[in-house]
């Protein structure tokens, strides 16, 4: 039988040209993406890793798979519940700090005034200032009470200057974290104030609105999104505060000014004990994926709007 009858098969359809566009692009991401993967997935599972084996630096010959046993010891640490107790009012004072404060400052130079951009430059500049530079600055120049700025105004008007850091230590880490992080907060206010529609604010004083009720029906409702992404972003970040309590007070007296990441630190390099740091370093890790999956709905909702 002759070959030349058979039917020729169909040559293969070339690649849409879409399909081409679609995979170029990802496969010039590839290397990026993988290197971000690796770079987030390989701590972390080296973090899982330790936080279920026996791992002390000062008895290396002691390991094991333990199980769970590194938690239960993180948990029921005396110091446990201060350290998250201070947490939450260290979170939750600094936010409140700086969204009323931050509010109020763009509020107050958002109207043009001679200098207004120096103003704004010197009321950004301590954001940039890093934290342990902060807070020596508190320590020494503010707090101190023999020459800090503090107590000389304490003397001045004929009182008993305050031992801050001794007296009030999580008041003193919480004053100098909300100064640090107003500027920023500010920021992103005087940026919302910016986008306004001015002719909608003219129209209502037109109207005869006073200013608490442009402050009420106009400015707050345009803000609602930047104090929302101010408090998420303030929220993820301040869970890590470290370097102003190591600074300055070393979560003492005792463990009164003592959060989560001090307290990791502590298990982590005061006791040698790499398991147990690394089930709290796990617990923060997923107090802060609840904190963050909370706060991104919040986020949602008000972009919805």
């Amino acid at each position: 039988m002759s070959t030349d009858a058979l039917p020729t098969p169909p040559a293969a359809a070339p690649a849409a040209p879409h399909q081409i566009s679609r995979l170029v692009p990802r496969l010039l991401m590839l290397p990026a993406v993988s290197t971000l993967f690796l770079w987030m997935i390989v701590p972390l599972v080296m973090t899982i890793y330790f936080s279920v084996i026996r791992y002390n630096l000062m008895q290396p010959e002691a390991t094991g798979f333990i199980g769970l046993e590194n938690f239960e010891y993180f948990v029921t640490d005396p110091s446990f519940g201060v350290a998250v107790i201070n947490t939450l009012l260290l979170l939750g004072s600094v936010i409140l700090i700086t969204v009323l404060m931050g509010v109020g400052i763009a509020l107050l130079i958002d109207d043009p005034f001679p200098g207004r951009g120096l103003v704004r430059i010197l009321l950004i500049s301590p954001f940039f200032v890093m934290p342990t530079v902060n807070a020596l600055l508190w320590k020494h120049m503010m707090m101190n009470p023999i020459y800090g700025v503090l107590a000389q105004v304490w003397q001045f008007f004929g009182a008993t200057p305050v031992d801050w850091l001794t007296d009030w230590p999580l008041l003193s880490v919480i004053i100098m974290v909300a100064w640090q992080w107003l500027p920023f907060a500010t920021l992103i206010f005087i940026t919302s104030l910016q986008s306004m529609d001015r002719e909608q604010l003219e129209a209502a004083r037109m109207d005869g609105a006073t200013y608490l009720q442009q402050l009420r029906y106009l400015y707050l409702p345009h803000m609602a999104r930047s104090v929302a992404v101010v408090v998420m972003i303030e929220l993820i970040f301040l869970l890590s505060v470290f370097a102003e309590i190591y600074t300055t007070t070393g979560g003492g007296p005792g463990d009164a000014s003592t959060n989560v990441a001090f307290l990791i630190f502590k298990q982590a390099l005061l006791n040698f004990d790499a398991g147990v740091a690394s089930a709290g370093a796990l617990f923060a890790v997923l107090l802060a994926n609840i904190a963050a999956a909370f706060l991104i709905r919040l986020v949602g909702k008000n972009l919805d709007k």
